[in-house]
């Protein structure tokens, strides 16, 4: 089994118990989509925050560090550092989950205007986006592997 979802093999693992639609993708998202929702935040709350503490004590996957590094998270400023550990806090404290966004799709400007616009959503809506930025994640890691 490949490292498509962080921490959660149990994704791949359903989707390869399920009869096959011929479409990968679509068949390990079905597992998400269908997954209780105790099951979805566990799969959110398996995400690293950005440029957090696994990126400092180099405990990332080694799919994160890459996709981390592509948006310059692994060479911020001390000011920028700060700006993400503070809005990393904020948004923990309200969702009680790290924030999650495909990287690989934007840069550290663009991080940091998401993770300040999605501040102000509800809990419901962010499980919902949270969920479609993995599926953003795990459709390149797909594309990766071809």
């Amino acid at each position: 089994m490949s490292a498509l979802f962080e921490h959660s093999p149990w994704v791949e693992a359903r989707a390869d118990a399920r009869p096959s639609s011929g479409n990968r993708y679509h068949d390990l998202m079905e597992v998400v989509y269908d997954a209780p929702r105790d099951e979805k935040l566990a799969l959110i709350r398996a995400h690293p925050e950005l440029a957090g503490r696994a990126a400092i004590d180099g405990s990332l996957t080694e799919a994160s560090a890459a996709e981390q590094a592509s948006a310059g998270l692994d060479r911020l400023t001390p000011a920028e550092f700060e700006r993400f550990h503070a809005l990393n806090a904020a948004y923990r404290d309200r969702f009680d989950f790290p924030f999650i966004i495909c990287v690989r799709l934007t840069d550290k400007a663009g991080i940091l205007a998401a993770m300040e616009r999605r501040l102000a959503h509800d809990r419901d809506t962010e499980i919902a986006t949270a969920i479609a930025e993995i599926g953003k994640i795990v459709l390149l890691r797909l594309e990766d592997q071809a």
